[in-house]
């Protein structure tokens, strides 16, 4: 059960060059991965990087478009949608992001700006349900997240699953959005436990 979704974020805090890469395919054990076109899977997904890791980027191919304060990657991860890259000033700090953007959807990475600068310029930090679960799915070990396949019943099969441990009954396999508060808070990294809730744009 893949599905679009709307701009969002995916990973809180600045991630390292190996977690960055991770989350450039963070769907790769999506199912049917060869046959189908998973540009509704990450088109809207962003996330912070740091400085050196945008110039990185910057330096790897000449960009297939560069504007003010973005570039697009050359290279597309489906049909239409790639990489754009971002160096936005918020609240007078140049910060560095990574988003995926459809662009046959022109305005897209210009929304995507928009949608950034407006979620971190929020003077209380907060996070929501959906941005505590991508959190946790970015940060999770390929080993222990997959997708619902045949042995799940018909309505669970294609969403994401995460391993669990259940204490004196091991590890099981669960929806991710499934996980209870409880859960969520033990898998999340320590500061970001005690986040107030944010509601969902």
């Amino acid at each position: 059960m893949l599905h679009l979704s709307s701009i969002r974020k995916i990973f809180q805090g600045v991630p390292d060059r190996c977690q960055m890469f991770r989350m450039f395919d963070r769907h790769a054990q999506r199912p049917n991965r060869w046959q189908d076109d998973a540009g509704a899977l990450y088109a809207g997904e962003w996330f912070e990087i740091g400085a050196v890791d945008h110039d990185y980027m910057f330096e790897i191919l000449p960009p297939f478009w560069m504007r003010g304060d973005m570039f697009a990657m050359r290279e597309f991860l489906t049909d239409s949608v790639t990489s754009v890259f971002f160096a936005l000033t918020i609240d007078g700090e140049l910060r560095h992001f990574h988003g995926y953007c459809d662009l046959s959807d022109k305005p897209s990475p210009d929304r995507m700006r928009v949608a950034i600068v407006d979620r971190e310029s929020r003077p209380v930090k907060a996070m929501t349900r959906t941005e505590r679960l991508d959190h946790i799915w970015s940060a999770t070990h390929d080993n222990y997240r997959s997708y619902a396949g045949e042995r799940w019943p018909e309505p669970s099969r294609g969403k994401r699953t995460i391993t669990v441990y259940g204490g004196s009954r091991g590890t099981t396999l669960s929806l991710l959005d499934d996980l209870t508060d409880e859960v969520i808070s033990t898998k999340l990294p320590v500061h970001l436990r005690t986040l107030p809730d944010a509601i969902a744009a």
